[in-house]
Protein backbone atom coordinates (compact mmCIF):
# COMPACT_ATOMS: atom_id res chain seq x y z
CA UNK A 1 0.00 0.00 0.00
CA UNK A 2 1.28 3.83 -0.79
CA UNK A 3 2.34 5.61 2.49
CA UNK A 4 -0.42 8.58 1.62
CA UNK A 5 -2.96 6.29 1.55
CA UNK A 6 -1.80 4.05 4.58
CA UNK A 7 -1.40 7.44 6.44
CA UNK A 8 -4.96 8.02 5.53
CA UNK A 9 -6.19 5.12 6.86
CA UNK A 10 -4.07 5.20 10.03
CA UNK A 11 -5.50 8.70 10.72
CA UNK A 12 -9.07 7.90 10.46
CA UNK A 13 -8.46 5.09 13.03
CA UNK A 14 -7.30 7.43 15.35
CA UNK A 15 -9.81 10.12 14.55
CA UNK A 16 -12.34 7.25 15.32
CA UNK A 17 -10.47 6.44 18.45
CA UNK A 18 -10.90 9.29 19.81
CA UNK A 19 -14.74 9.46 18.67
CA UNK A 20 -14.95 6.24 20.88
CA UNK A 21 -13.15 8.09 24.14
CA UNK A 22 -15.80 11.18 23.65
CA UNK A 23 -18.48 9.28 23.82
CA UNK A 24 -17.12 6.12 26.07
CA UNK A 25 -20.62 6.95 28.45
CA UNK A 26 -22.54 6.02 25.51
CA UNK A 27 -24.50 2.87 25.96
CA UNK A 28 -25.60 2.70 22.09
CA UNK A 29 -24.15 2.74 18.54
CA UNK A 30 -25.81 2.75 15.47
CA UNK A 31 -23.92 1.42 12.02
CA UNK A 32 -21.42 -0.83 13.90
CA UNK A 33 -18.90 -1.19 16.82
CA UNK A 34 -16.37 0.24 14.52
CA UNK A 35 -16.76 0.80 10.90
CA UNK A 36 -14.12 2.59 8.32
CA UNK A 37 -13.71 3.08 4.43
CA UNK A 38 -13.50 4.79 1.54
CA UNK A 39 -16.31 6.25 -0.55
CA UNK A 40 -16.61 3.93 -3.25
CA UNK A 41 -19.52 1.62 -4.99
CA UNK A 42 -22.06 -0.07 -2.43
CA UNK A 43 -23.97 -3.11 -4.28
CA UNK A 44 -26.99 -2.63 -2.17
CA UNK A 45 -29.84 -0.36 -4.83
CA UNK A 46 -29.90 3.02 -2.81
CA UNK A 47 -33.48 2.09 -1.46
CA UNK A 48 -31.96 -0.51 0.96
CA UNK A 49 -29.20 1.71 1.84
CA UNK A 50 -31.43 4.41 3.38
CA UNK A 51 -33.99 1.67 4.67
CA UNK A 52 -31.11 0.06 6.13
CA UNK A 53 -29.99 3.60 7.93
CA UNK A 54 -33.22 3.88 9.36
CA UNK A 55 -33.95 0.18 10.75
CA UNK A 56 -30.14 0.77 12.66
CA UNK A 57 -31.89 4.22 14.34
CA UNK A 58 -35.24 2.32 15.11
CA UNK A 59 -33.64 -0.62 16.76
CA UNK A 60 -31.51 1.35 18.75
CA UNK A 61 -33.99 3.54 20.00
CA UNK A 62 -35.95 1.00 20.63
CA UNK A 63 -33.45 -0.62 22.68
CA UNK A 64 -32.60 2.55 23.91
CA UNK A 65 -36.04 3.28 25.58
CA UNK A 66 -36.46 0.08 27.03
CA UNK A 67 -33.11 -1.17 28.16
CA UNK A 68 -31.18 1.99 28.68
CA UNK A 69 -27.78 1.22 30.28
CA UNK A 70 -28.20 -2.01 31.01
CA UNK A 71 -27.18 -2.77 27.31
CA UNK A 72 -23.81 -1.42 24.91
CA UNK A 73 -25.61 -2.34 21.69
CA UNK A 74 -24.02 -1.77 18.02
CA UNK A 75 -26.62 -2.43 15.31
CA UNK A 76 -25.85 -2.75 11.52
CA UNK A 77 -28.40 -3.40 9.35
CA UNK A 78 -26.97 -4.80 5.36
CA UNK A 79 -30.05 -6.02 3.28
CA UNK A 80 -32.34 -5.61 6.47
CA UNK A 81 -30.56 -7.94 8.21
CA UNK A 82 -29.56 -7.04 11.43
CA UNK A 83 -26.09 -7.46 13.21
CA UNK A 84 -26.47 -7.34 17.25
CA UNK A 85 -23.07 -7.03 18.80
CA UNK A 86 -21.81 -5.60 21.84
CA UNK A 87 -22.35 -6.90 25.92
CA UNK A 88 -25.68 -7.42 27.85
CA UNK A 89 -26.06 -7.82 31.28
CA UNK A 90 -27.85 -10.70 31.22
CA UNK A 91 -29.49 -13.23 28.97
CA UNK A 92 -33.15 -11.69 29.35
CA UNK A 93 -31.64 -8.54 27.93
CA UNK A 94 -29.71 -10.16 25.16
CA UNK A 95 -33.23 -11.92 24.48
CA UNK A 96 -35.22 -8.61 25.06
CA UNK A 97 -32.81 -6.51 22.78
CA UNK A 98 -33.77 -9.13 19.85
CA UNK A 99 -37.34 -9.12 20.27
CA UNK A 100 -36.85 -5.30 20.15
CA UNK A 101 -34.85 -5.67 16.88
CA UNK A 102 -37.37 -7.83 15.18
CA UNK A 103 -40.39 -5.95 15.82
CA UNK A 104 -39.22 -3.21 14.07
CA UNK A 105 -40.59 -2.41 10.13
CA UNK A 106 -38.63 -3.53 7.32
CA UNK A 107 -36.49 -6.70 9.55
CA UNK A 108 -36.07 -9.74 7.60
CA UNK A 109 -33.35 -11.42 10.31
CA UNK A 110 -31.15 -10.52 13.08
CA UNK A 111 -28.05 -11.88 14.09
CA UNK A 112 -27.35 -11.64 17.71
CA UNK A 113 -23.69 -11.84 18.81
CA UNK A 114 -24.37 -9.87 21.75
CA UNK A 115 -21.81 -11.33 24.87
CA UNK A 116 -23.73 -11.51 28.79
CA UNK A 117 -20.61 -9.58 30.16
CA UNK A 118 -19.85 -5.98 31.08
CA UNK A 119 -19.28 -3.50 28.55
CA UNK A 120 -16.25 -3.35 26.87
CA UNK A 121 -13.35 -1.09 27.45
CA UNK A 122 -12.12 1.71 26.12
CA UNK A 123 -8.81 0.20 25.17
CA UNK A 124 -10.34 -3.04 23.80
CA UNK A 125 -12.76 -0.43 21.58
CA UNK A 126 -9.48 1.21 20.74
CA UNK A 127 -8.01 -1.90 19.61
CA UNK A 128 -11.08 -2.69 17.65
CA UNK A 129 -10.63 0.68 15.77
CA UNK A 130 -7.50 0.14 14.79
CA UNK A 131 -8.32 -3.72 13.52
CA UNK A 132 -11.44 -2.27 11.63
CA UNK A 133 -8.79 -0.32 10.18
CA UNK A 134 -6.05 -2.57 8.93
CA UNK A 135 -9.22 -4.64 7.66
CA UNK A 136 -10.21 -1.84 5.30
CA UNK A 137 -6.78 -0.88 4.11
CA UNK A 138 -5.93 -4.90 3.32
CA UNK A 139 -8.98 -4.77 1.16
CA UNK A 140 -7.38 -2.28 -0.73
CA UNK A 141 -4.15 -3.77 -1.35
CA UNK A 142 -5.72 -7.04 -2.14
CA UNK A 143 -6.44 -5.24 -5.68
CA UNK A 144 -8.89 -8.21 -6.11
CA UNK A 145 -11.98 -6.56 -3.39
CA UNK A 146 -13.89 -3.84 -3.36
CA UNK A 147 -13.34 -2.53 -0.39
CA UNK A 148 -17.12 -0.32 0.15
CA UNK A 149 -18.95 -3.58 -1.21
CA UNK A 150 -17.56 -5.07 2.80
CA UNK A 151 -18.92 -4.30 5.52
CA UNK A 152 -16.55 -4.62 8.71
CA UNK A 153 -17.63 -4.50 12.28
CA UNK A 154 -15.31 -5.60 15.38
CA UNK A 155 -16.30 -6.05 18.77
CA UNK A 156 -13.63 -7.04 21.15
CA UNK A 157 -11.27 -8.79 18.65
CA UNK A 158 -14.19 -10.73 16.81
CA UNK A 159 -14.55 -9.46 13.15
CA UNK A 160 -17.83 -9.40 11.40
CA UNK A 161 -18.20 -9.11 7.52
CA UNK A 162 -20.94 -8.14 5.97
CA UNK A 163 -21.87 -7.22 2.24
CA UNK A 164 -23.10 -8.83 -1.01
CA UNK A 165 -20.33 -10.91 -2.16
CA UNK A 166 -19.34 -14.03 -4.18
CA UNK A 167 -18.12 -17.48 -2.60
CA UNK A 168 -14.58 -16.29 -3.80
CA UNK A 169 -14.58 -12.77 -2.66
CA UNK A 170 -16.10 -14.23 0.80
CA UNK A 171 -13.24 -16.44 1.51
CA UNK A 172 -10.85 -14.10 0.13
CA UNK A 173 -12.00 -11.66 2.57
CA UNK A 174 -11.96 -13.73 5.73
CA UNK A 175 -8.33 -15.13 4.63
CA UNK A 176 -6.86 -11.58 5.08
CA UNK A 177 -8.96 -10.19 8.18
CA UNK A 178 -7.38 -14.07 9.91
CA UNK A 179 -4.38 -12.78 8.93
CA UNK A 180 -4.27 -9.40 11.23
CA UNK A 181 -3.27 -9.46 14.79
CA UNK A 182 -5.46 -9.21 17.49
CA UNK A 183 -8.50 -10.86 16.16
CA UNK A 184 -10.23 -13.83 17.97
CA UNK A 185 -12.53 -15.43 15.63
CA UNK A 186 -14.12 -13.97 11.76
CA UNK A 187 -17.78 -14.20 11.58
CA UNK A 188 -19.65 -13.97 7.86
CA UNK A 189 -22.98 -12.53 7.84
CA UNK A 190 -22.63 -12.43 4.11
CA UNK A 191 -25.36 -12.30 1.34
CA UNK A 192 -23.94 -14.94 -1.25
CA UNK A 193 -24.44 -13.87 -4.93
CA UNK A 194 -22.87 -15.73 -7.97
CA UNK A 195 -19.97 -14.49 -10.26
CA UNK A 196 -22.81 -13.09 -12.76
CA UNK A 197 -24.20 -11.15 -10.47
CA UNK A 198 -21.26 -9.39 -9.69
CA UNK A 199 -20.36 -9.05 -13.30
CA UNK A 200 -23.68 -7.64 -14.02
CA UNK A 201 -23.26 -5.62 -10.80
CA UNK A 202 -19.84 -4.33 -11.88
CA UNK A 203 -20.84 -2.63 -15.04
CA UNK A 204 -21.59 0.98 -15.49
CA UNK A 205 -24.76 1.63 -15.79
CA UNK A 206 -25.78 2.85 -19.59
CA UNK A 207 -25.71 6.47 -20.23
CA UNK A 208 -28.68 8.28 -21.79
Amino acid sequence: MNRNLQSLVLTGAVLASALVGLSGCAPLIVGGAVVTGVVATDRRTAGAQVEDEAIELKVASAVRKDLGDRIHLNVTSFNRKVLLTGEARTQADKDRAEKLAQSQENVQSIVNDLAVAPPSSLTQRSKDVVITSQAKAAFIDAKDLQVNAIKVVTERGAVYLMGRVTAREAKRASDIVRGIGGVTKVVRVFDEISEDELKRLSQPPLSK
